[in-house]
């Protein structure tokens, strides 16, 4: 079983990512039983994967890619606040910041308060950033130790501006004292 950084802390995890290779589609993978992420595109097309994440919740998880808009969800949210057991947020490669919007705009305009996970390729030196706006869970990439990427959730000590976890920028938080010119 791997493990992830759930809530702050290393947790085992029994879910698997369902990826499409280049001779998959959306419409016809077949999902495997178990605690599955799928690709945006099967819980889109498949109505048997979206009848499973009711008739059976916590089994089905969704994924979106780094080009995939959260709103293509904001239906299935507004039926149910909570209609997966948890979404995810692909990261191709570091370097591709999509998907920080994808998690802001999940959290602050479609309301989404259940488990937001960070996929894919996944370093330490994101996670401060990732929880900042709003992923509460990160698996981590393979080759890389979880417990000092765990130290990654803490590098900074204040955060200056406004994000989805501090609503209140720090020249409002802190109280200063005149200062007086002679």
């Amino acid at each position: 079983m791997s493990k992830i950084i759930k809530d702050r802390a290393v947790a085992e995890d029994d879910w698997q990512v369902l990826r499409l290779s280049e001779t998959d589609s959306a419409e016809n993978i077949a999902v495997p039983p178990g605690r599955v992420i799928v690709p945006l595109q099967v819980w889109l097309t498949q109505a048997p994967v979206r009848a499973r994440s009711l008739e059976h919740p916590g089994t089905i998880g969704v994924w979106f890619a780094s080009d995939e808009r959260p709103e293509e969800l904001k239906a299935a949210l507004q039926d149910n606040p909570l209609p997966f057991a948890l979404l995810a947020v692909d990261f191709p490669k570091f370097t591709d910041g999509r998907g920080y919007s994808i998690a802001y705009n999940l959290r602050t305009r479609l309301g989404y308060e259940g488990e937001l996970r960070a996929i894919g390729d996944v370093l330490r030196d994101q996670l401060f950033y990732m929880q900042r706006v709003g992923f509460n869970a990160f698996a981590v990439r393979a080759d890389k130790n979880i417990d000092d990427a765990l130290k990654g959730l803490t590098d900074f000590s204040e955060k200056y501006q406004t994000s989805w976890d501090e609503k209140v920028p720090l020249f409002r938080r802190v109280q200063r004292s005149a200062m007086v010119l002679k």
